[in-house]
Order: structure tokens, then sequence, then C-alpha cells
């Protein structure tokens, strides 16, 4: 018997190739910045063409797919997802990074049915490394099986999250004191490499221990929640509770002790969510 998710997944797995080859080929010329909500929200003519080019090849042979795009829904598109298969799709998580040329910028997609998460992929493009992960099959990078540190001890882990500017003065504050929370526990030390895909990819493959951040989308966490979880990973919300995909926040580490001792340390402040106005 066929498997057409598996059918769904080698041939995004060809998809983003063809998407991390342009974004590699952009990085020789010069890069047109623009922005979007705000100075610090960047968007570049790759990344719509990167869009552009993965949900029309995807369409093409899959016409009755839903899609959840970054720059679709940036153009006005919505983000709810239904039970229907969808694609959704960053295709460039790092967008600040790519335009300075620091070398974490990743294609990230994630394909759900039904609302749970099938499979992921995050080609992390500029290190040439493709993490897949489906459901119950287990988490490889460049084909070779990928799993999490086991660390219990969060004394022991070096974590991962993302600092930028906030317009909102508590929620920047709120923001500085969390990382201040965590180093003080004190844990080996906080990094910040600008991809929420890689971020959750280097947790699934042991090269850190735990990863939260409060403030993304849907299109920056399904490619790499498919990666964690098949990596024998943990992954929640900030507050402790199941991990929604729709929620903009979310925890994860290497084994529940460390995730719950993270949602133990920080402080909660309000993002919204992407299946609704709020």
């Amino acid at each position: 018997m066929s498997d057409p998710w598996q059918e769904c997944m080698d041939y995004c797995i060809e998809v983003t190739k063809r998407a991390g080859k342009m974004i590699c080929e952009a990085l020789q010329k010069d890069i047109a910045v623009m922005h979007k909500s705000s100075a610090v929200d960047l968007v570049t003519e790759t990344d719509q063409k990167v869009e552009q080019l993965i949900i029309s090849s995807i369409r093409e042979k899959y016409p009755t797919h839903s899609f959840i795009g970054e720059e679709s829904v940036a153009a006005g598109a919505p983000s709810a997802l239904s039970d229907n298969p969808t694609w959704i799709i960053d295709p460039i998580d790092g967008t600040t990074n790519f335009v300075h040329r620091f070398p974490f910028v990743s294609v990230s997609i994630g394909f759900t049915v039904k609302k749970e998460i099938e499979f992921g992929i995050v080609y992390s493009c500029i290190e040439d490394k493709m993490y897949t992960a489906r459901k119950g099959k287990g988490a490889f990078c460049n084909g070779v099986p990928i799993k999490v540190s086991g660390q219990e001890d969060i004394s022991k882990s070096l974590v991962l999250t993302e600092m930028g500017f906030k317009k909102d003065a508590e929620q920047f504050q709120t923001m500085m004191a969390n990382i201040r929370n965590i180093l003080s526990i004190p844990v080996h030390g906080i990094r910040s490499p600008g991809s929420a895909a890689v971020n959750m990819c280097l947790v699934a493959c042991g090269s850190a221990d735990a990863y939260y951040h409060m403030g993304i989308h849907c299109w920056d966490m399904a490619g790499g929640a498919a990666v964690v979880r098949e990596a024998g990973g943990v992954i929640m919300d900030i507050s402790g509770g199941p991990f929604d995909l729709m929620s903009r926040r979310l925890i994860v580490a290497s084994s529940r002790m460390i995730a719950e001792r993270i949602a133990k340390e920080i402080t909660e402040f309000h993002v919204g969510r992407d299946d609704t106005d709020d």
C-alpha cells in the first residue's frame, strides 16, 4: 500500500532543496531589504520568491491541499488551521540573519493532517544541513539519525532563546528579566542563533538542551516541532501545559525536567494567537 504522506514528504524535500539553492544564490548578490510591522521586522524579495516557489510547486502536485505561508499571511491571507492537509511554510526562517549573512538561515516546512503535525523539514541551507522527521519514524540530519542530549540537570544545560527589540516596554523588561532568571539558576549559558527552526533542531540533535520563545508563529515552529518530537525531545507551552501550534509560544527541551524548570522560571506576556485577531 502506498503511503501518501511519505510521498508528500519526499516531494517536499526536493522542493526544499531548490528553495535552499535559491537562498544561497541570493546571498551572493545585493539584498534589498523591506520592513513589515516595524523597523526590525524585515522581509526581502527572496523571502517572497522562495515562498512562491514552494507553494506553486506543491500546489501543482497537490491542488486540494491548504497552505499557511509567512509572506502570504503578511499579504492578508488567513492563518487558520483546518483538518485539511496543510503545508505551513517559512521560506526564510532567520531573515535578519539572511540580511546580515549570519549563517543560520533555514527553510522550514511542517505538514499537518487533521491539525496534527505529520512531518517536518528544516533545511539550514548555508550549513547544508537537512533535518527531517516523520511521525513515528524518527528524526534525521542529512539522513543520519539524531536524538536529544537527554540532559535532565538544568545547571548543566545550554539554553537557546531569541532577543530583540520590543515596542512594548513592559514586554521588553519581562523578556530581559526571563533571561536573567535562567542565567541565574545558573545554566552553562544562553545562545541566540536567530532562527527558531534551527534552534529547535539544535535541541533535537543534542547541541543544546532547551529553547524557549514567546512571540514566534506557527510557520516558525511546525517543521522544528516534528524534528524535536521524533528526536525524543519534549515540547510544551510556556505555561507548562500542552503545546499548541497556533499559540505563538513554546518550550522545547531534552527532558521534561528541564522544560518544566524553564516554565517555572519565566514570566509570560501576551503575544496573541495565529488563528485569531487577538
